[in-house]
């Protein structure tokens, strides 16, 4: 029996099977984590791009004052990788006045797919800002992670119906008419 565990202890064959074991998991992880945050970083840039297309859009032409579901799909229009767009996009405007500056809510109001979809609160019209008044839009995008419960989509935090939010926000002047 000595002589058969010392020879069990000196065999060195599956060493690297054990390796392989040990370390796999975390390099898998380590894979799906890189895919989900580029997959992330390319939503967030693509909605931030958006809304500052429509922004500019808004902003350039003046005289008129796009409803607030115009300007959805005016930003839905530009961004293809917010799944049900229309539905999933949620919009926040704020009239700021520079002088009487208030900070505005660090959460942003978004939609929740397990709830009705309701009117926005925090939704100043654009034709309510007077020339010269600063508007703040803030956009909140809806999306399913995809690996749920794996390396970094396991920190996001989500809502009742499972998903993760994106926001994006702008700032333009309201030009003289």
């Amino acid at each position: 029996m000595r002589h058969l565990l010392k020879r069990f202890r000196k065999n060195e064959a599956g060493h690297a099977s054990l390796e392989f074991v040990i370390m796999f998991p975390i390099l898998f992880m380590i894979l799906l984590s890189s895919i989900e945050i580029g997959v992330m970083t390319l939503r967030a840039s693509l909605l931030e791009r958006a809304v500052d297309i429509a922004v500019r859009e808004v902003r350039l032409t003046t005289g008129t004052s796009p409803s607030h579901q115009k300007l959805k799909e005016m930003i839905c229009d530009e961004t293809n990788v917010v799944p049900d767009c229309l539905n999933n996009l949620a919009l926040e405007m704020y009239l700021i006045e520079p002088r009487n500056w208030y900070d505005i809510s660090s959460t942003a109001a978004c939609t929740n797919r397990a709830e009705d979809v309701e009117d926005p609160d925090n939704y100043q019209h654009i034709e309510n800002g007077m020339d010269n008044e600063l508007m703040i839009l803030r956009a909140c995008a809806k999306f399913d992670p995809m690996f749920t419960d794996i390396g970094v989509s396991s920190f996001l935090s989500r809502d009742d119906a499972g998903d993760s939010a994106i926001v994006a926000m702008s700032a333009f002047v309201q030009e003289p008419r």
